[in-house]
């Protein structure tokens, strides 16, 4: 008997050097297990067609279609000037839609042959449009017959009814890779897969073993077997990834920290007896979950997360008041340098003389709140450093800049990081490095996140959640204004933002780029878009300096414009934004800097330009910037695409709700998930093969459950050898870190 391949055993052993090669270079996979983890994408019922009308623009496809017709022209060519030059067009057909093949040159002998009127066969291209018609041009196809018999080799992996089609690049089609697994199966390599779950657990779930699984996954007979095979493997993979985020959460608990507890009648008590309006239910019950974990011996870890608007750094300067209250430290970590001025700015103004530590007329618990940016000048940061090294600044506010070397903290009690995503690991890492022990942390989200993807993305993380809005925000009402169907409509855009400027209110016009000599795709943010024939996509997206010139000229001529973004110096920003806070200008047009934190409370209208050029999460976070005062908002998507495609879709979804939970479901649909456990944001490459991290919330939370149970007991998972494996291939080391630092 042969002997049965090792999962780690490369491929080449097994199925020769060239056929590995293209394996590995183009999909990444290298030993037996990789492939056998390469599952199908979707299956293909044999006698039944794929149905062509859903195809993917500029993307790689497999189809099982028909000949309809198949015609060979000659032509005059450059190459063949006597009209020797040959082109096949082959019409295949679903029984509705139709698709077009062109093979050019030599290239037509073999399909003039093969694919006859009525002849079936998988086809393997790329999509793209020629006399605005669907086209695969010189497609790789394999040949098919309806019952299964002498259509040459490949027919014998295809002898099930159910036809599996792989993900597949151009240079190794679905069929290639099926007959690869094929190999691995005859050899019964499955056999050797060891199984993550403990035997209890799969047991007692009614799962199939994982060799089942496997086959089940790759050769079904029916759909019966497709279901029950994907239902183990989401298992193993929901389930290996809480026990890597339970592990993570326990070793978090073993750590020591200082407990931190506000007095009484300290600086938090003296803030909130200042405060102009009451807490919400919401802030209070989040408060109290963040200051019972304070007060304990071991580092809080907690994400903040909530809808736009509904007062998460209230929530997080009243945590920054109860460390200093306890004689600790408080810095809050922000993503850009007007985020972290605008924050220093409002924090300031919300204390009083609660922030002049140490200045004439500051109140007797006061403390002092420093900025701490890159741009700053020397003596300024040197006086800041000071203050935070000796302990006089309680509460600091900086970017990036807080983490560099040079910076020592008395006694660093909390680090508040707010927009998550937008730091790198090591940031964090370094910023919580810097306490005696380590201090706590807690991470606020700019907008909601589904709960199924706090359990993933921010597993290691507790979670509040802040859902209510405080009294006295005004409703938004959201349009979509398609600026080439009827640009009359954008017209009367401009005259809403003059009618808000002459009411004594402001207005944000935000563009995807800044303009002058900036890169024409610095925006293409994530929005999922197919229709290369669209000309809203061929132009660069609209930049702030040229709309802005546009409008003090045109249509917003007479009203005070001003701009801002990225490549300003930070003093010219932090300029701007003030006489913009202070009322002195009427329009700001800007890039989305504006997107996070930027508070200001008399502007009600806001356009966004080229709005398809943003992810949906993204709008909602700047449709956040109006609406913050009793005045209503008004929030404009302003798009050239036409109105069937994707894109308008996604901005009517936008337009429709306020519900940033709903939203960030249908952002997470749109970005196909993304590696939940690295850093990426959008989906194109994922360690979930088959968990949905929105479909299957059931199967994550209960596998949250078993992975927590299970490491409480033992943590160090002695007895289960195979679920050690599989934490090391999911754990690879850049995830290991990410997890660490999470």
């Amino acid at each position: 008997m042969d002997l049965v391949p090792a999962l780690d055993e490369p491929l080449k052993k097994v199925l020769g050097p060239p056929t590995a090669k293209a394996m590995a270079e183009h999909l990444g996979l290298h030993t037996v297990g990789d492939l056998l983890h390469h599952y199908p994408r979707r299956y293909e019922e044999r006698g039944q067609l794929t149905h062509l009308a859903d195809l993917p623009m500029d993307e790689h496809v497999t189809v099982v279609a028909q000949v309809a017709d198949a015609r060979l022209h000659t032509f005059a060519s450059a190459k063949a000037p006597r009209g020797k030059g040959q082109r096949l067009e082959v019409t295949l057909t679903d029984g509705n839609g139709r698709l077009q093949l062109v093979f050019f040159g030599s290239g037509v002998h073999k399909p003039h042959k093969e694919l006859l009127p009525g002849t079936r066969a998988m086809f393997s291209g790329k999509v793209s449009l020629f006399n605005r018609k669907l086209q695969l041009a010189h497609p790789a196809y394999e040949l098919l017959r309806a019952d299964g018999e002498g259509a040459g080799e490949a027919v014998e992996s295809w002898a099930g009814s159910l036809i599996p089609i792989y993900p597949a690049t151009a240079k190794l089609e679905s069929w290639k890779i099926g007959k690869a697994v094929q190999v691995l199966l005859d050899s019964r390599a499955e056999e050797e897969a060891l199984d993550p779950l403990p035997e209890s657990l799969r047991a007692g779930r009614g799962l199939v073993t994982l060799p089942e699984a496997l086959r089940g996954i790759h050769r079904p007979r029916t759909k019966a077997d497709i279901d029950t095979a994907r239902a183990r493997l989401k298992w193993d993979e929901a389930f290996v990834l809480q026990v890597a985020l339970a592990r993570r959460r326990h070793a978090d608990s073993q750590l020591a920290a200082t407990p931190r507890v506000p007095r009484e009648d300290g600086l938090l008590a003296a803030f909130d007896d200042r405060l102009p309006f009451t807490l919400t239910d919401g802030q209070r019950k989040v408060s109290k979950e963040i200051f019972d974990d304070l007060a304990t011996d071991h580092p809080m870890h907690r994400l903040l997360q909530g809808e736009v608007g509904s007062g998460k750094t209230m929530v997080a300067l009243r945590a920054m008041l109860a460390v200093v209250d306890a004689g600790g430290q408080a810095a809050m970590l922000a993503p850009t340098e007007v985020l972290a001025q605008q924050h220093h700015r409002s924090i300031v103004e919300m204390m009083g003389e609660l922030a002049e530590g140490g200045m004439l007329g500051g109140a007797a618990d006061a403390t002092k709140v420093v900025l701490l940016t890159g741009s700053m000048g020397a003596a300024a940061r040197r006086h800041a450093l000071l203050d935070l090294a000796t302990g006089e600044a309680g509460v600091v506010i900086g970017t990036h800049a807080l983490i560099e070397d040079k910076v020592q903290f008395h006694d660093l009690g909390l680090v508040v990081v707010d927009e998550q995503h937008r730091f790198g690991v090591e940031q964090r890492d370094a910023l919580r490095g810097k306490g005696k022990q380590p201090p706590h942390l807690l991470v606020m989200t700019a907008t909601p996140i589904p709960r199924t993807v706090a359990m993933t993305v921010f597993g290691d993380l507790e979670t509040s959640v802040l859902d209510q809005l405080p009294a006295g925000r005004s409703p938004i009402a959201s349009h979509v204004v398609p600026a080439a169907d009827k640009p009359h409509f954008l017209a009367r855009a401009w005259e809403r933002v003059r009618e808000e400027a002459e009411n004594g209110h402001q207005a944000y016009v935000v563009c995807p780029r800044i303009g002058d000599d900036d890169e024409p795709g610095t925006a293409k943010k994530g929005a999922a878009r197919k229709s290369a024939e669209d000309e809203a996509e061929k132009r660069p997206p609209l930049a702030v300096l040229e709309v802005a010139d546009q409008l003090a000229k045109g249509p917003l001529q007479g009203l005070a414009v001003e701009v801002l973004h990225g490549r300003m110096h930070p003093d010219d920003k932090d300029a701007v934004m003030r006489r913009f806070a202070a009322g002195d200008t009427d329009v700001l047009v800007a890039t989305t800097v504006i997107e996070v934190g930027v508070n200001v409370p008399n502007a009600t209208a806001m356009v966004i330009m080229d709005a398809d050029r943003f992810g949906v999460s993204q709008l909602h976070q700047l449709r956040g910037r109006v609406g913050r005062g009793s005045a209503p908002g008004l929030c404009l998507l302003v798009t050239e695409m036409p109105e069937a495609s994707p894109a308008r879709q996604r901005l009517g979804a936008v337009a429709a709700t306020l519900d940033g939970f709903e939203l960030s479901r249908i952002d997470l649909e749109q970005r196909r998930e993304g590696d939940v456990l690295g850093q990426a944001q959008s989906g194109a490459r994922s360690s979930l093969r088959v968990l949905a991290v929105i479909e299957d919330e059931e199967i994550i939370a209960e596998a949250r459950q078993e992975a927590t149970a299970l490491v409480t007991t033992t943590p160090d998972l002695t007895h289960l050898p195979a679920l050690h494996t599989a934490l090391d291939a999911l754990l690879d080391q850049e995830r290991e870190q990410y997890l660490e630092k999470g």
